[in-house]
């Protein structure tokens, strides 16, 4: 299967100065399911910014379909739109890609953006909004939605594009048990229909159900590992050692127990 994303020695830094990736080799198959995985502050949203073009690594190199994407590259419209229509990014807090008056009119600025004929781009959107079963939000407005409707709409706002490559930071943050539930049922949906999915999380439990190939970055900004879902969480002094999860010691009466915590929502006994 042919590598749909490739990232070669990737380094970048703020202002020059505060290192946020270092030395970064990856390769995302076609149709492949990828979790970024590490601490606060590890480089995981940055990383996802430089694979959507929002931002230039300082070195190294970025490949989509074995094509360099640079700002150079990006400023030829043909490639510029064919990234942008391969493509689609749902950032951790749906309030940043939400800014249109009505969810309908949320649903169709993406496709209008990227010429589609109006007639289609309605037809596109009617057909996104009841497969999520989201209709009855079409003429809401988007400021009284709730945190949960929001997140919808901002997924509904992507996959009205259509795009091969879904890229979600934090999937589960700020969401209630039943759309947490939602969401990772149609990551589930999306990735056997062929798309090709990266998120980042910080829920190690998310890892265990979804069963994706899981990159581990470090505090040191670079990534201290790769493997498949097992390797990873059944490492028990891996994910201790990059602070993923703690030892727990505590006593019932003359006894000892241990056990393994996340520091955030994952458990293991």
């Amino acid at each position: 299967m042919e590598d749909i994303i490739t990232l070669k020695n990737i380094y970048y830094s703020y202002f020059g100065k505060i290192a946020a990736l270092k030395n970064i080799n990856l390769s995302v198959k076609k149709g492949e399911m990828v979790a970024v995985i590490g601490l606060n502050g590890s480089g995981k949203s940055t990383l996802l910014n430089i694979i959507n073009a929002l931002i230039f690594p300082d070195s190294g190199e970025f490949l989509l379909k074995g094509n360099p994407v640079t700002e150079k590259s990006l400023s030829d419209k043909n490639f510029g739109m064919t990234l942008r229509q391969s493509m689609g990014y749902i950032f951790q807090n749906p309030e940043i890609q939400l800014f249109c008056p009505t969810v309908f009119d949320e649903l169709l600025f993406a496709p209008l953006q990227l010429n589609m004929p109006v007639g289609d781009a309605e037809e596109r959107a009617e057909k996104t909004l009841s497969f999520l079963g989201i209709e009855y939000l079409k003429d809401r407005p988007v400021l009284m939605l709730s945190g949960g409707e929001k997140k919808k709409v901002a997924i509904a706002s992507v996959l009205t594009m259509n795009p091969e490559i879904l890229l979600i930071d934090e999937p589960l943050a700020s969401l209630d048990p039943k759309t947490q539930t939602f969401f990772i049922d149609l990551l589930l949906e999306l990735n056997r229909s062929g798309k090709t999915i990266i998120f980042t999380t910080h829920h190690l439990d998310l890892i265990d159900h979804l069963q994706p190939k899981v990159v581990v970055l470090s505090e040191d900004h670079t990534i201290q590992k790769t493997g498949t879902s097992s390797e990873i969480l059944n490492d028990q002094e891996f994910l201790i050692s990059v602070n993923l999860i703690h030892e727990h010691i505590h006593k019932h009466g003359d006894e000892v127990h241990k056990h393994y915590h996340s520091h955030y929502v994952f458990h293991k006994h």
